[in-house]
């Protein structure tokens, strides 16, 4: 005789969920295992915009930005690469990783595991932030030991920028992988795109706004990413940059419906 025993529904899918939430932090576990593991990888990917700031940190000296308040160029510098450690780790090589994953069959075969593909998806974007943030607490404490920069003086302004900036990011380079056929065009059409205009953002020097070059970089995030994470840092104006954050979501929502809209887990070789 089989004895059946009633649960309650509310329980079941609460247990679902709970276990949902344990299959994404062991799948995070084991990307940020991949990452680690590859230490060639993750040297380059954080140390990067590191190097960048340290070499312009030290060529930049006492220099001063007049048209920004008269602040130290390294003021500048500082938030801007910060904003440039988010936007790699989540445009550029997070567009890297899923067209080699994709184009290499692993993303098919992760499909077909008992894996929910919410889930899948969500610990690589998971991953990716979590990189972007070692990131951001590497550079500001490079900054401030380092150059003796000041630290944000609204942290709530910035924490909100640079979550706002890293989910955009993280849709755009989702997006963007999926306009790219195969792995040895990963990393030319991404790097290309994003120093582009990286350079026409005013990473490298200030732009003077109402320029005509802050003009036509105003239609791209990238500009608009820097400005929110700068603002903070710039005790002559307002922290909260609410254009600019306004806009660079809007281009992470456009993009996470193209992405949605566009999106493959066979390679294209399979056409």
């Amino acid at each position: 005789m089989i004895s059946m025993q009633m649960t309650d529904p509310t329980e079941t899918r609460r247990f679902y969920g709970l276990s949902d939430l344990r299959l994404v932090g062991q799948q995070i576990y084991y990307e940020q295992l991949s990452f680690w593991l590859n230490p060639i990888g993750a040297v380059f990917t954080i140390g990067f915009p590191l190097v960048f700031l340290i070499l312009l940190g030290a060529s930049a000296g006492s220099s001063r930005v007049k048209i920004l308040g008269n602040i130290k160029l390294i003021q500048y510098y500082v938030p801007g690469f910060v904003a440039f450690g988010v936007m790699s780790a989540c445009f550029t090589t997070l567009a890297i990783v899923l067209v080699n994953r994709r184009e290499e069959g692993l993303l098919k075969r992760l499909r077909l595991s008992p894996l929910p593909t919410w889930a899948l998806l969500g610990s690589v974007f998971a991953s990716t932030l979590l990189v972007a943030f070692v990131q951001v607490i590497v550079l500001l404490a490079v900054g401030r030991l380092g150059f003796g920069v000041h630290l944000p003086t609204n942290i709530g302004a910035f924490v909100v920028a640079v979550v706002v900036g890293g989910l955009s990011f993280t849709a755009l380079g989702a997006a963007i992988s999926t306009l790219i056929p195969n792995p040895d065009a990963a990393g030319p059409v991404t790097n290309v795109v994003f120093f582009v205009l990286l350079f026409l953002a005013g990473l490298w020097f200030p732009i003077k706004a109402g320029s005509g070059l802050a003009q036509f970089s105003s239609f791209f995030p990238i500009r608009h990413f820097i400005v929110a994470v700068f603002a903070p840092f710039n005790p002559g104006a307002s922290p909260w940059a609410w254009h600019d954050l306004l806009i660079v979501a809007i281009w992470g929502v456009a993009a996470c419906a193209f992405a949605v809209w566009r999106f493959r887990w066979a390679p294209y070789r399979n056409k």
